[in-house]
C-alpha cells in the first residue's frame, strides 16, 4: 500500500510508543488519527507538531473500550480524511501482579484487562472492517508483547490478554482477507512508555541484563515495523518479535 496520502488511526496514540508510531506515519506521508482517553492538551499540541511534517493530523478524544467511543473514534476520522487505511491498536492497560498473587488478580482486575487488550481490539477491527472493504483494502497491525509468548509478564491477565492478542490476528487475517491484511507486532521492554513505568523500578535494568543485545527494545524500530506491515500487500496472520534477543519466535 502506498501510504502518501493515506490515513492512519493510532489507538494510544499520547503514549510512548503510540507518539512514535503517529510520526513514523507521518513522515511516510499519512494522515493520522491519534487517538487518546485523556491528556487532550498533550494530544493536541502533538497533533499540530505532526501536522507540521506535511500530512495532516487530529487528536480524538475517545474510550476505545467501549463501542460507543469505537464508533465515534471512526466516525470522526472519516469526517476529517473521507477514509480509514490503516488501523493500529496500540492502546492497552497493564499492573503488576506477580504471578502467584492470584487473590489481587480477582475477576475485576482480570476482566479490566482482558477487555482492554482483547477485547477492544476486536470491536475496533470488526468495526472498521466494512469501511475498509468499502475502499477495496485496509492494513490492521495489533500491538502485542513478548509477555503473550513468555509466561513472565507483569501479570497473568497481561500475559494472556496479549497470547489471545496474538492468535486474534490469525484469526482475523483470515476472516478480513482478502481486501484487509492483519499483523501484529510484539516488542520487548522498551524506554519511556507507560507499560514499562508500570512494572516498577529496576524493571529495565532487568530485562537489559537478560537481552542479548543488552539493550532495551528502539521504539523507533517497532513503529517502523508497522510502517513496513501497513506498506506490504503480501503479509498477513504474521507476528514479529522485537525485544533485543530474549524470545526467539
Amino acid at each position: 500500500m502506498d501510504l502518501n496520502g493515506a490515513t492512519a488511526l493510532v489507538t494510544g496514540g499520547t503514549g510512548g510508543l503510540g507518539r512514535r508510531i503517529c510520526l513514523a506515519f507521518a513522515r511516510a506521508g499519512a494522515n493520522v488519527a491519534l487517538v487518546y482517553l485523556k491528556s487532550k492538551a498533550e494530544a493536541e499540541s502533538y497533533a499540530a507538531e505532526l501536522s507540521d511534517l506535511g500530512p495532516r493530523a487530529i487528536a480524538v478524544q475517545a474510550d476505545i473500550t467501549t463501542q460507543k467511543g469505537i464508533d465515534a473514534t471512526l466516525g470522526r476520522t472519516i469526517e476529517e480524511f473521507g477514509r480509514i487505511d490503516v488501523l493500529v491498536n496500540d492502546a492497552a492497560y497493564n499492573r503488576l501482579i506477580p504471578f502467584p498473587d492470584l487473590e489481587t488478580l480477582d475477576a475485576e482486575v482480570w476482566n479490566h484487562m482482558l477487555n482492554y487488550n482483547l477485547t477492544a481490539p476486536f470491536l475496533a477491527m470488526r468495526s472498521v472492517a466494512p469501511i475498509m472493504k468499502r475502499q477495496g483494502q485496509g492494513r490492521i497491525v495489533n500491538i502485542s508483547s513478548v509477555a503473550g509468548l513468555n509466561p513472565g509478564a507483569s501479570s497473568i491477565a497481561y500475559a494472556v490478554s496479549k497470547a489471545g492478542l496474538i492468535h486474534l490476528t490469525r484469526c482475523m487475517a483470515v476472516a478480513l482477507a482478502p481486501e484487509i491484511t492483519v499483523n501484529s507486532v510484539s516488542p520487548g521492554t522498551m524506554e519511556g512508555t507507560r507499560m514499562t513505568a508500570n512494572l516498577g523500578p529496576g524493571a529495565l535494568e532487568r530485562t537489559r541484563e537478560r537481552t542479548a543485545l543488552h539493550r532495551p527494545v528502539d521504539k523507533d524500530d517497532v513503529a517502523n515495523q508497522i510502517v513496513a506491515f501497513a506498506r506490504s500487500d503480501s503479509t498477513t496472520g504474521q507476528t514479529i518479535v522485537i525485544d533485543s534477543g530474549i524470545v526467539y519466535h
